[in-house]
Formats: C-alpha cells, structure tokens, sequence
C-alpha cells in the first residue's frame, strides 16, 4: 500500500499534523519547552520564539505540498478514500512524535517535553508511546484492515483540509477586545531606558520581562498599543504570554 502516492502523502499530511500538534499544545499553550530550549548560547526569548515561527513555517509547507499531493492523487486508480486514508494520516501523525522523540529528545539534544521536570526521561517515554506508538500502531492496522470509502474524493478531501486548518489556524485568532495586557517584541538593540520610554508614551506599567528586556508583557490601554510602534516596537501580542509564541501579531497601520 505503501506504494501508492496516496498513502505517502496523506502520512505526510500526519506528519505536519503532528509538528503542528506539538509546537501550538507544548511550544505556546502548555509552554513547557521551545524548539531549540536546550542549545547553549541560545537563551534569548526573542531567538527562541523566532525558531518556533520557522519550525510551524516548515510544517505549513509540509501540509500544503501533502494536501497538493493528494489532491493530484484523487483521479489514481486505487486510492483508498476511507479508513486506510485515516489511517495513513495516523501512521504519520505517529512517525513525527517517534522521530521528535528519538531525534529532538535523545540524538540532538535540542529540547525535552518537560525541561523544568525532575523526570525528564519519563515525560518523554509516555510522549512518544501516548502520541508515537499508539497512533503509529492503530493507523497502521486501518490501512490494513481497509473499511467503507468516503463519498467521493472530494468529500475525503473536505475532511483532511478541515483537520489541517483546525489544527493550526486557530493560533492566529486575536485576543479579546478588553484584554489589559500585550506581549511586545522590541527591535534588537533596544536599551532598557527604550522600552521605559515607550511604556512612559503610552501609559503603559511593566509586568514581566525577559533578561535583556527584548520582550516585555506590560499592561497597556488596549486603544494605545498601536502607539507602542512608534517607540520601537517590532510586534504587539495581545496575550501574556512570555513564555511561548506571541498570541497574536497586531500589525502596523499602513494608512
């Protein structure tokens, strides 16, 4: 089965699916590690979080040549459109935590699921056998099992890109109206007495910040974050959220 073309790119639309499960749930929700959180010399947010944007901007690209794929696989003759088409994404979504786990974890090094654990090993052995090995092993048993087929290829389809856009989209959506706190980047190179300065022009206070004041969470009117680009400021997250990826990105006016 494997080789039909189907089958290896609905595992690669898995594959993405799982980067995207782990970098949205561990990397911003959970944000119990970054993607390169263990590399020494590599401890300043900003880089952190710029690494993070790279890993999903890889893991877009992934999803949309697997979704280009099978969408120039759907005339092939035997494409299995049903539970098999489930269960190739399964072995997929399964594949990428075995790798992250064997490769990220223990190989390279680059981070753990749980770096603030005492227990690291632990959390990543019920990882990879939670989101790794049972995915792996009840996606490979659809594929071979076989079952009913999806009305039509369009119909398969609708599905597995409904699946891929739910499970990254919603990260871009913007924060509530009424929130009292943003997440600010600031331009590298920005001193202390900057980001001071900046908050002083917008009546902003201070909440948090990283070691070098490069990211700041400050409690801001949320009329006057815009202003906060005239002061410095590279992007304005809506959220508190210092420890992960910037919630949302509040672009410029152009006008």
């Amino acid at each position: 089965m494997w080789k039909s073309s189907w089958a290896r790119w609905a595992a690669a639309l898995g594959f993405a699916l799982g980067g995207f499960f782990d970098g949205i749930l561990l990397h911003q929700v959970l944000q119990w590690h970054h993607l390169l959180s263990l590399v020494r010399g590599i401890d300043d947010l900003r880089t952190q979080v710029l690494w993070d944007g790279y890993f999903h901007l890889l893991m877009y690209a992934v999803a949309l040549a697997a979704l280009w794929g099978l969408w120039r696989a759907r005339q092939g003759a035997g494409v299995a459109w049903g539970w098999p088409l489930v269960g190739a994404v399964l072995v997929g979504f399964g594949g990428w935590h075995a790798l992250d786990a064997v490769l990220s974890h223990w190989v390279l090094g680059i981070h753990r699921i749980r770096i603030d654990s005492d227990a690291p090993l632990l959390w990543d052995l019920a990882w990879l056998v939670l989101f790794g090995l049972l995915p792996l092993v009840a996606g490979w048993k659809l594929m071979r099992r076989g079952g009913p087929e999806l009305r039509g290829s369009a119909a398969a389809m609708l599905l597995v890109s409904v699946a891929t856009g739910a499970a990254c989209a919603w990260a871009a959506l913007p924060p509530a109206l009424d929130s009292q706190v943003a997440t600010v980047v600031f331009r590298p190179g920005a001193a202390p007495r900057d980001v001071f300065a900046a908050l002083d022009a917008v009546d902003g206070r201070l909440v948090w910040s990283d070691r070098a004041m490069g990211v700041i969470v400050a409690a801001v009117p949320p009329a006057r974050r815009w202003e906060l680009y005239r002061h410095g400021a590279l992007l304005v997250g809506g959220t508190a959220a210092p420890a992960g990826c910037v919630g949302w990105t509040a672009l410029p006016s152009t006008r």
